[in-house]
């Protein structure tokens, strides 16, 4: 019973008999290609098309499209139900006989006996045994399909070329537009096959990353046990928070690895789809079949390339995390942290613009507008509101810290000692020498070489770490809030020594801005031997 409900469902209302080559219209009713063109040729003449089931009315001769999934199901009910689908020979009528070719000009199918007496005439064009003619022949002209109209992306007729609407198109051999689109589908196909190896790549790099992020985790999480283990009754609450903060950020490394796989294996099916449905393509012999895909397996996935690196454990967070409440036992621990802690972080009187302030311990830097008159040095800066550090970094890892007093606009960075110190590229950040974060208003940005990336944060406290692992080629920033949040990591290449470098300009609503450097923990404030910006009105030159 379930068999002849689906052999009625498979049963096209022209013809009576099983779908031959199914298409829709647009109404959604299914026929066989070759008993809807006939319909629709009789119907020319009135100039107005109806479908022969709902009989919904058509202005112009309805586009057909080719049901797919419904000749995948006729062919899987033909197979269980023992349906012989070959092409016998038209002549051979005692006994059926396969046929090897058929003439799409007498539209019949021949065995190799009757194709020996069949003519030998350029107007017989002989093809693989079919019985869809209709899709061979132009529908309007009746005539053979010989060329392919490469404006219209259509096959068509020797009159449709010459008088048609094709006329005066750009056209090419119907069997030489098969060999370059099936040369074009060789091309998808190798991407895609690429793409996929690469997307396999990826995952295993990414799973291998997985299984080793536990261990990493355990190894961090046992060097810090090992370096508060000699002041245990002082430390019991920092080993907790420390550890779940690495708990926490291995927890999180691990849901973004299995998120960016479960991406990865979800585009990897999708290009095993493609390749399939690609492949098909290319196996097919009918150069009609393949030129009337719809061309549109392009291999423009770029998922893979778009797909974030696996994240991983933030070591300097953790050892900033530590600093922050070692402060008042640093000395007891320095030695074995992640970072060297520089004794002071002071700042050289010899690069200072004249429109900033720099305190007596060197410790302390604020914006003024009146001309502090130092000498003229061929360090100063001339342009903009800077100063750098008079230590410098070429190996190891360091950590300092920047407190701001009042939000203003500032740039707090590194940069070679040979940067510019004159012209709109001396601000740190404008050249390829020198790497800043920047404030203006609420908002950051990052910025080297003049490229500025705006970072989605908003600041809200008034302190900023900055870690610096020269060897491996890290400049960190972290807010130091609670809990202290990464910002931004460059990763680059140095080649000369770094110091700290300051910029700084007055806020449109306040005075000034001091910021402090520090290396040792201690209350928020202005030292007391801080004299207070100088009065007058700023700009914001050199931004």
């Amino acid at each position: 019973m379930a068999s002849a409900g689906l052999r009625q469902e498979l049963t096209c209302t022209i013809c009576l008999s099983i779908y031959t080559d199914p298409v829709s219209l647009r109404c959604g009713h299914n026929f066989c290609l070759g008993c809807i063109e006939n319909v629709m040729c009789t119907q020319e003449g009135s100039g107005l098309y109806t479908c022969p089931m709902c009989r919904k009315r058509f202005s112009n001769r309805p586009g057909l499209q080719r049901n797919r999934k419904l000749r995948n199901i006729v062919e899987c009910f033909n197979s269980n139900q023992g349906i012989d689908s070959r092409i016998y020979c038209t002549y051979c009528f005692n006994s059926p006989v396969p046929a090897t070719k058929s003439c799409l000009l007498c539209e019949a199918s021949f065995c190799d006996f009757h194709l020996r007496e069949h003519s030998k005439s350029e107007e017989h064009v002989l093809t693989e045994p079919t019985t869809s003619w209709r899709n061979k022949k132009c529908s309007k002209h009746k005539k053979l399909l010989e060329f392919y109209c490469i404006k219209d992306a259509a096959c068509i007729c020797v009159t449709c070329s010459v008088a048609g609407e094709h006329r005066g198109h750009q056209k090419e051999p119907l069997n030489e537009a098969y060999e370059k689109k099936k040369k074009r589908l060789r091309d998808v196909l190798q991407k895609l096959t690429t793409k996929r190896e690469e997307a396999k790549k990826r995952v295993q790099s990414l799973q291998e990353h997985r299984r080793g992020m536990p261990e990493k985790a355990a190894g961090v999480t046992g060097r810090i046990t090992t370096q508060i283990r000699n002041i245990r009754e002082k430390l019991d609450k920092l080993e907790k928070k420390v550890l779940s903060d690495i708990t926490r950020q291995q927890e999180q490394a691990l849901l973004t690895i299995s998120k960016v796989i479960q991406q990865l294996e979800k585009e990897n099916n999708q290009l095993t789809r493609k390749i399939c449905h690609v492949e098909e393509l290319c196996s097919m012999t009918d150069p009609f079949t393949v030129l009337q895909e719809r061309e549109s397996n392009r291999a423009d996935f770029c998922g893979a390339e778009k797909v974030p690196a696996g994240e991983d454990l933030d070591e300097g967070l953790i050892s900033v995390s530590l600093y922050t409440g070692l402060a008042d036992i640093m000395h007891d621990v320095k030695s074995q942290l992640y970072m060297q802690v520089p004794s002071d972080i002071l700042l050289d009187i010899n690069t200072a613009h004249n429109n900033v302030i720099v305190s007596d311990d060197l410790k302390t830097v604020s914006y003024s507008r009146i001309n502090q008159q130092r000498a003229e040095t061929p360090e100063r800066f001339t342009d903009t509101p800077q100063v750098l550090s008079t230590r410098s970094f070429s190996s190891g890892r360091h950590y300092w810290e920047v407190e701001f007093v009042e939000y203003a606009h500032w740039f707090v960075g590194v940069c070679y000692a040979s940067m510019e110190r004159g012209g709109d590229h001396s601000l740190i950040g404008k050249n390829n020498k020198s790497w800043s974060l920047c404030k203006i208003g609420k908002y950051l940005s990052v910025k080297h070489n003049s490229i500025r990336t705006k970072l989605r944060h908003c600041i809200s406290f008034n302190g900023i770490g900055i870690l610096l692992d020269y060897k491996a080629g890290r400049l960190t920033f972290y807010e130091l809030c609670d809990p202290i949040k990464h910002l931004y990591t460059f990763t680059t290449t140095f080649t000369e020594p770094l110091h700290a470098a300051f910029w700084l300009n007055r806020n449109r609503s306040h005075l000034g801005v001091v910021m402090i450097m520090r290396c040792n923990k201690h209350k928020s404030g202005v030292p007391s031997n801080y004299q207070g910006p100088g009065k007058g009105t700023g700009s914001d030159a050199g931004l």
